[in-house]
């Protein structure tokens, strides 16, 4: 066997009792048909001009995804044996709320209590700081600088982050938006005087809006991990034993770097 095909076969037989099913008489089921019933694995991502440890970009010939979601569905699609079919959306509460619907078999999602209501969740493999951006010419020094009556903050809408940032303003309210786009064009067109989003987004999108400056503390620390939609036991198993055997052979560090987050932890 080639090192490819030896890891493969490593990570199918972790899964092997799991994906096994529990009726008398029932012959094991095979991984893939468990996790990408279809014959295709269908992995869910969202697109911004900030990729990150959630977010996927796109190549700036090709136009295609790319990103550490769509790197780690490849590498899953690849130990199962099946192709890859990326379904886009346009922020992570699309991608719950399509969950629910059926259309796709796993994502890397940023997790909340009220997500976990909805989707089952794997390992964490990312704790990130979530603070702001704020528009050129505001005299705001921290995070704390954002909480105050009259300061026109948003969020994307139906996230954990808008979530986390609405528990913590005490006196103003987030407002929803889309699109990280959105951010960018109210922000640069004054509309806004501050973005709720994680740290490594916001340094990038900086650069898009100039003035614009990413304030030190946080509001939040995100976490983003494996999902699956609620009820699918044995695709999460075999989830779980990708996303652990990723992080012990370093293939999730290295997924990291080649997308340019060389300073972004893997969790333990």
């Amino acid at each position: 066997m080639n090192g490819k095909t030896t890891r493969r076969a490593a990570l199918l037989g972790l899964t092997a009792g799991a994906l096994a099913l529990t009726q008398a008489g029932a012959s094991p089921m095979p991984a893939a048909q468990a996790v990408a019933p279809g014959g295709s694995l269908r992995v869910a991502i969202a697109i911004s001009p900030a990729p990150g440890p959630f977010w996927a970009g796109r190549d700036s010939l090709s136009h295609d995804p790319k990103g550490v979601t769509v790197d780690l569905g490849r590498a899953m699609a690849d130990a199962l044996g099946v192709p890859l079919k990326l379904v886009v959306y346009d922020n992570s509460g699309a991608i719950t709320d399509a969950g629910d619907a059926g259309e796709w078999d796993v994502a890397f999602l940023p997790v909340d209590a009220t997500r976990r209501q909805r989707l089952d969740f794997g390992p964490i493999y990312n704790v990130s700081e979530s603070t702001f951006l704020v528009r050129p010419g505001l005299a705001m020094a921290t995070v704390a600088d954002v909480d105050k009556a009259g300061v026109r903050v948003a969020g994307i809408s139906n996230t954990t982050t808008i979530r986390a940032m609405a528990a913590w303003l005490k006196n103003t309210t987030p407002i929803p938006i889309a699109t990280v786009q959105a951010g960018i064009d109210r922000l640069k067109s004054g509309e806004l005087d501050a973005f709720g989003m994680g740290r490594a987004e916001l340094t990038i999108i900086a650069a898009a809006v100039p003035g614009s400056r990413v304030l030190p503390g946080h509001f939040f620390e995100a976490s983003v991990a494996v999902a699956v939609p609620k009820g699918h036991a044995a695709a999460l198993e075999f989830a779980t034993a990708f996303v652990e055997d990723a992080k012990k052979s370093q293939r999730l560090r290295r997924i990291f770097d080649a997308n340019g987050l060389h300073d972004l932890a893997i969790a333990p």
